[in-house]
């Protein structure tokens, strides 16, 4: 079991470690929110497209018992 710190102590070992890590730039962040923006918009595209094709389908295999 690992040795128990105390709060300032674990702190300190916090605030060492967030100062190693590699923050993105404004521009990345931007970038990387459209990027996502677009993917989201895309899957909701196939989804939809997807979900009226079957639909259809079901639709059509349906009117065959009626």
């Amino acid at each position: 079991m690992a040795a128990k710190t105390n709060p300032f102590t674990f702190l300190q070992q916090v605030r060492t470690e967030v100062s190693k890590v590699t923050w993105p730039t404004r521009r990345e962040t931007v970038v990387s929110s459209i990027m996502v923006f677009v993917m989201v918009a895309l899957a909701m595209l196939f989804f939809f497209t997807i979900d009226q094709i079957l639909g259809w389908f079901v639709g059509f295999l349906l009117s065959f018992g009626s």
